[in-house]
């Protein structure tokens, strides 16, 4: 059976049961490859009218799950960008992403993209409950450093940060991150969607029963009393007195740092040149 990191706060499970699986044991076990995706993003790539705007690797799941070991798909992709110049961000907690330090130095050098690593906890054992599968925080870490001195630029996304459980690490987490040669900050807080709600609910009581309710409580104050709300302007970073509590100690540590913020990362969008689709002619000249 193959399985891929399964945080228990992803906020991507949910996109299962479009599928008719379960965002719990399905989303865990039951993996999709899309196989042709190095074909399909070329083809897009190669239409008329494709306007080039940096692509993000890594916004629903993460790209460099185990099965990338073998599958080599988001490789594929990055090997298509790099081949016609084409600006991409990825956003990853998985260490196999130095594997492609080949191809990402060069886009590096053309100011083409930019790696964004997660960390979330310094904690070794709440990260192996919180995400199992995924690298552990500090080989993270230690990714951060080795892309900075290969002269990828990289940022730490804290997140999600999840009050009462592991904010107690942001401080740490963004000297660490500035010590090992990140550029740039991020952060969000945890959000609980449709069927994660449950889901995380359930963990909580299995794991931190003790503090199970008081971390729900803190979530919905943050959330305007519900456990979620969907308001583009406020989910990611919640309202109220705690969450200005976090965004405050985000500044603070941050300025402390000399980082900058993650959403100002600029890239080059001037040097794409859309790609060639294969033909089953060959290429004749």
């Amino acid at each position: 059976m193959v399985i891929k990191c399964c945080c228990i706060y992803c906020y991507a499970r949910p996109s299962h049961a479009y599928l008719n699986l379960s965002p719990g044991l399905d989303f865990e076990t039951k993996l999709f490859a899309k196989t042709n995706l190095e074909s399909i993003l070329r083809d897009e790539l190669s239409r008329r009218n494709y306007v080039c705007k940096p692509i993000n690797i890594g916004s629903n799941t993460d790209p460099y799950q185990p099965i990338e070991k073998r599958w080599r798909l988001t490789r594929a992709a990055l090997a298509l960008l790099n081949e016609c110049n084409h600006p991409c961000t990825i956003v990853t907690k998985n260490a196999l992403v130095e594997r492609d330090l080949d191809i990402l130095v060069p886009m590096a050098e053309r100011n083409l993209v930019q790696v964004f690593v997660s960390i979330n906890s310094l904690d070794n054992k709440l990260a192996a409950k919180l995400e199992p599968r995924a690298s552990a925080p500090h080989r993270r870490m230690k990714a951060v450093e080795t892309l900075a001195n290969a002269g990828v630029p990289v940022g730490v996304l804290v997140a999600p940060i999840i009050p009462a459980l592991n904010e107690k690490d942001l401080e740490a987490i963004i000297g660490q991150a500035g010590a090992n040669g990140a550029n740039s900050i991020g952060y969000t807080c945890i959000r609980l969607p449709r069927e994660l709600k449950q889901l995380f609910r359930e963990w909580l009581d299995l794991h931190y029963a003790d503090r199970a309710a008081h971390i729900i409580s803190l979530i919905q104050q943050m959330n305007g009393g519900k456990d979620y709300d969907s308001n583009f302007a406020t989910r990611m970073r919640g309202q109220g007195v705690f969450a200005d509590i976090i965004r405050k100690r985000v500044q603070v540590a941050v300025r402390k740092a000399g980082l900058h913020r993650a959403w100002d990362t600029v890239l080059d969008t001037s040097k794409f040149v859309a790609p060639r689709v294969h033909s089953p002619q060959g290429e004749l000249f």
